[in-house]
């Protein structure tokens, strides 16, 4: 059964009705990376948004589940419900597929294909062999920060983020999902509307979340959006100052060579969330979708003869090298990290790149978009230190696209012992690492930022 009619089962099960409200574009990062589409990827957030409550304003619902899991689509459904703050609300995650090859086998392909020294067809079925059955991709990208934020914020059942499709559990989660939401309605005495959980706690909990995870560096965009819709202010300053406490407690591609099922097999969410709250770096006074209290995400679900339950989670890791404790962090503070200087300020995800790599000072290489530093790639140009200035890629420019189609160029140059860096007004795919790379970069070069004003040759230094 589609996710649809075992919904509306399980809700007729417990004597509710349930309605598809309406659905919003889903575009694929990963599949638009590279093309004029991803344009339109940033914008997509707004639109999915819009959607959301257009979907939610008919004022005949008694609450509301969101199907999303991908890059801008959580962002945006969130968005859309906190216009309707009134409303119970819960999240159902579809979870991530199975592990195929490993990222690190999927990252060489990638930059032989880039040096001319695989064929199409190898890269074809290295793609095919990663992505490969239904559910997130496995890396640490946008669409898994998502869940994780999600749970952290209290907005899935714990531990949902990370079961993979088509297994029992999953479908029980979903249904149990189905019959929480009936029990938050009004009508049933347990009232807890979105607008009630998403608060300043909540938001700051989920940073903390993002920084101890070297999360998606779209979530620096993401979260002060969603906040806004709450009614909340977060700015990359708070995002800044929280990053200074916060320990980097898992690795996980591309921070690491893990992929997320192994980051749930050392013990996940109910791990990762327990560590944080012993550590004094959570709020526990919240509201959830399970009622208050951010304890009740320690816990782990698993079946009992075929009946849904939760079991204590992990009190150590069963992975050090994947899922650390707070006494033994990978890094003492967080994987993402602003940066302000001379030409404005921007976004490093410093956890994915190397101690060594994360400083750089060389002349600039100016570029107006990818494919002019992939052409100065293929014609052996770029065998130097440089700094890549890619610029009027910003939100008022085209749209903010991601830029992930220079990373296995970057790759190869470092690879080959060069200093190379990155500074742009763009975006990066929540995949990309191991470049430094300062991002997002504001004033963007299109309103007069100081990119704009780079020439070639002048000496930058990126300091991560």
């Amino acid at each position: 059964e589609v996710f649809p009619e075992q919904i509306k089962k399980a809700l007729r099960e417990i004597g509710s009705v349930g309605q598809f409200a309406g659905g919003t574009p889903a575009m694929c990062d990963g599949v638009t990376q590279g093309e004029p589409g991803m344009e339109l990827s940033l914008p997509s957030r707004e639109v999915i948004a819009l959607s959301t409550a257009v979907a939610l304003s008919h004022n005949m619902f008694d609450g509301a589940l969101m199907l999303g899991i991908c890059d801008k689509i959580v962002p945006g459904l969130m968005m859309g419900a906190l216009r309707f703050g009134h409303l119970p609300t819960i999240f159902v995650p579809g979870g991530p597929m199975v592990s195929g090859i490993s990222n690190k086998q999927k990252a060489d392909v990638r930059q032989r294909y880039a040096e001319g020294k695989a064929s199409r067809e190898e890269l074809l079925e290295s793609e095919m062999k990663s992505y490969h059955s239904p559910g997130t991709c496995t890396f640490y990208g946008t669409a898994n920060t998502n869940q994780l934020l999600m749970e952290v914020m209290g907005l899935h059942l714990p531990g949902a983020s990370f079961v993979n499709p088509n297994t029992p559990l999953r479908d029980a989660l979903t249904r149990e999902a189905a019959h929480q939401v009936t029990r938050l309605t009004k009508q049933n005495g347990n009232f807890m509307p979105i607008g009630e959980i998403v608060d300043e706690r909540s938001l700051v909990n989920s940073i903390v979340a993002l920084h101890a995870t070297g999360g998606s560096t779209n979530h620096t965009l993401h979260m002060p959006a969603i906040a806004m819709a709450a009614g909340i202010q977060l700015t990359w300053q708070d995002m800044a100052d929280l990053s200074e406490v916060v320990p980097t407690l898992s690795q996980v591609y591309p921070n690491g060579k893990a992929d997320i099922n192994h980051f749930q097999a050392a013990g996940g969410m109910s791990f990762l969330i327990r560590e944080l709250l012993e550590a004094g770096l959570l709020h526990e006074n919240v509201n959830t979708v399970l009622g208050h209290g951010l304890s009740r995400y320690t816990m782990e679900p698993f079946l009992d003869n075929g009946e849904l339950v939760w079991r204590e989670g992990p009190i150590e890791s069963l992975d050090e090298n994947i899922l650390r404790p707070v006494a033994r962090a990978f890094s003492p503070e967080g994987g993402l990290r602003v940066m302000e200087g001379n030409l404005g300020r921007g976004v490093m995800k410093v956890s994915a790149v190397a101690l060594e790599n994360q400083i750089v000072e060389a002349p600039a290489m100016v570029f107006q978009d990818q494919q002019d530093l992939a052409d100065a790639f293929k014609a052996g140009l770029l065998e130097k230190d440089f700094v890549a200035v890619m610029r009027f890629q910003g939100p008022r420019s085209n749209g903010m696209p991601e830029l992930h189609k220079m990373t296995p160029f970057l790759g190869v140059l470092q690879d080959r012992g060069f200093k190379v860096a990155l500074v742009t007004d763009g975006r990066m795919s929540g995949a990309s690492g191991k470049i430094p790379a300062a991002i997002h970069v504001s004033p963007e070069a299109y309103v007069g930022g100081a990119l704009a004003r780079v020439q070639e040759g002048d000496i930058i230094r990126v300091d991560g």
